[in-house]
């Protein structure tokens, strides 16, 4: 018997590159005599054991038995946890605001292929490496997930497919190799003569787009990354025959690899952890809801009204929502600098809008209100990330509301296994601005389809050059989108609308301004959201 649960341990290792000694495959079968595991479980626990052992940043081929020690204690700590949490559950205990500039920053290690954590101090001047850091780790990751995409990567048995096969190549495969056809992923950008290039770490390519029929979904624009087929020319030009947006990696897929790395700072949290937080979610508070409002202009004479009104359908209704988000812009026009009045009836729309909460004891006592600042609010900086509304404007917010989060933009929620990620920028506007492809006769409602598209198989809140879109380059990772989030709203004065891409579920809940305010609530146990209008106020 102990023979076959040897040689069962050995092929379940094996099975993931590892080799057991002697020391290692002792301590493996007494966790199995141990828990008492059933024939029937020991490979579904040696897999969980092993995989485990292979997220380790420093696990060996030849399992280590130090490792191994240290993995089981911590699916035992695991266990632990999931009994307590099962006995006392309280939503409030899982809910993280998390501001940009207090994540953690990660960058990819192209000599360890995985995510090292950075200890060097984060400024907002920034410096020449952080710049180019930012720019190569949204490469690299792209990159990573391209190559282990199945479209992408080659098969390991010989066939015929195999060999018609075209893999990723550089720019500098390309010299010497006219009339040869390429699979290249770079950066589209234009160089110093204003022609449109694609550049990569090794260099860069004039691209010739008159050969293209028609360019693949999403919006193209220039400091976005694509994969381009073509064919290279006598005159260092390639001559596109296909580009398409690089493919998006699931957050399954991605949490798999790099569960272990905390990429919010609020503690990482294994799979199968996510999996039972999931469950609870849907069993235990399936009517627990966020509000997510965008273009709260304080200065309108009818958002206040419409707000109000809000507040009492949900007293009415005993729909208390738990989480509460109001983006900018709040203000309908630009504050000039230096207005003292303009600046004062903006405090004083704030300081309304504090008294108009109050009144309402059970949302004041448990909803949690976020404001995230939009383009044309005042906050200290311009560029992506923006810090907080300024404090000395939302004093009477912070007096009146006991659960007030001033959050930069973007922000997160972590609440139980799901990232919610809220940003608050003109993005359509932005990207069609600076587009070099899009397909011809494009209606609307493709087009959301492809800025969600685009956003997503970027794996960044904002695929442009620092020309156009300022970033502070050593918080760039706060703007990355990797791995994917559960839910991203991209709060946009252009049209609501909600997609759900890559398991990703995407929305933009519409501008609370006018004649129909439009605002959204989301309901954590579906991943889902519902568009609300309120007419004629």
């Amino acid at each position: 018997m102990a023979d076959v649960r040897q040689r069962t341990i050995i092929k379940v290792f094996r099975k993931f590159s590892n080799s057991l000694g002697p020391d290692s495959l002792q301590i493996i079968e007494g966790i199995l005599d141990q828990h008492e595991i059933e024939d029937v479980d020991v490979e579904t626990s040696l897999e969980t054991l092993a995989k485990e052992y292979n997220k380790q940043d420093d696990a060996t081929m030849k399992v280590s038995v130090e490792i191994l020690q240290r993995v089981y204690e911590s699916l035992q700590d695991q266990g632990e946890r999931t009994k307590v949490e099962k006995e006392l559950i309280d939503p409030e205990n899982h809910l993280y605001f998390i501001d940009a500039f207090e994540m953690p920053r990660w960058t990819w290690s192209s000599e360890r292929g995985t995510f090292e954590r950075s200890s060097a101090p984060l400024t907002s001047s920034g410096s020449p490496e952080t710049r180019v850091t930012s720019i190569r780790d949204r490469l690299n990751i792209i990159r990573q997930c391209v190559l282990r995409n199945e479209h992408f990567a080659p098969s390991t048995l010989p066939s015929r497919d195999r060999e018609k096969l075209v893999t990723l190549k550089s720019t500098k495969q390309l010299l010497g190799r006219f009339g040869e056809r390429f699979l290249l992923l770079g950066m589209l950008t234009y160089n110093k003569e204003g022609k449109l290039c694609l550049e990569d770490a090794d260099g860069s390519v004039i691209l010739d787009f008159s050969t293209l029929d028609e360019p693949g979904d999403g919006l193209f624009s220039e400091g976005c990354f694509a994969l381009i087929e073509g064919e290279y020319t006598e005159e260092a030009t390639l001559e596109i025959i296909a580009i398409g947006q690089p493919p998006c990696e699931s957050r399954e897929i991605t949490r798999s690899i790099y569960g272990h790395i905390d990429f919010l700072g609020k503690g990482a949290t294994s799979l199968l952890e996510d999996a039972q937080l999931k469950i609870r979610i849907q069993e235990e508070i399936p009517e627990l809801h966020f509000f997510f409002l965008s273009d709260v202009w304080l200065d309108h004479p009818q958002t206040l009204t419409g707000i109000q009104k809000m507040f009492e359908n949900c007293i009415e209704n005993d729909f208390i929502p738990r989480v509460i988000v109001m983006c900018g812009n709040f203000t309908s026009k630009s504050i000039a600098h230096g207005n003292a009045r303009d600046v004062q009836i903006y405090q004083d729309n704030f300081d309304a809008l504090a008294d108009l909460i109050a009144l309402y004891p059970i949302i004041t006592r448990s909803t949690h209100f976020v404001f995230v600042p939009g383009p044309l609010d005042i906050t200290i900086n311009s560029t992506l990330p923006r810090r907080p509304l300024l404090s000395t404007l939302t004093g009477k917010l912070k007096t009146k509301i006991p659960k007030v989060h001033f959050a930069s933009n973007p922000c997160r929620i972590k609440f139980f296994e799901q990232e919610i990620v809220i940003f608050r920028e003109d993005l359509m506007a932005k990207m069609l601005r600076n587009v070099v492809g899009v397909k011809s006769d494009v209606k609307s409602e493709d087009l959301k389809r492809f800025l969600v598209q685009s956003i997503l198989d970027q794996s960044h809140l904002s695929p442009l050059t620092v020309d156009i879109q300022p970033v502070l380059s050593d918080y760039d990772h706060s703007l990355r989108l990797y791995p994917l989030p559960t839910t991203l709203i991209l709060a946009d004065k252009y049209d609501s609308y909600k997609v759900t891409y890559t398991g990703c579920h995407v929305f933009n809940p519409g501008s609370f301004i006018g004649k129909a305010l439009t605002f959204s609530t989301y309901t954590p146990a579906e991943v889902n959201s519902e568009e609300w209008q309120y007419f004629g106020i």
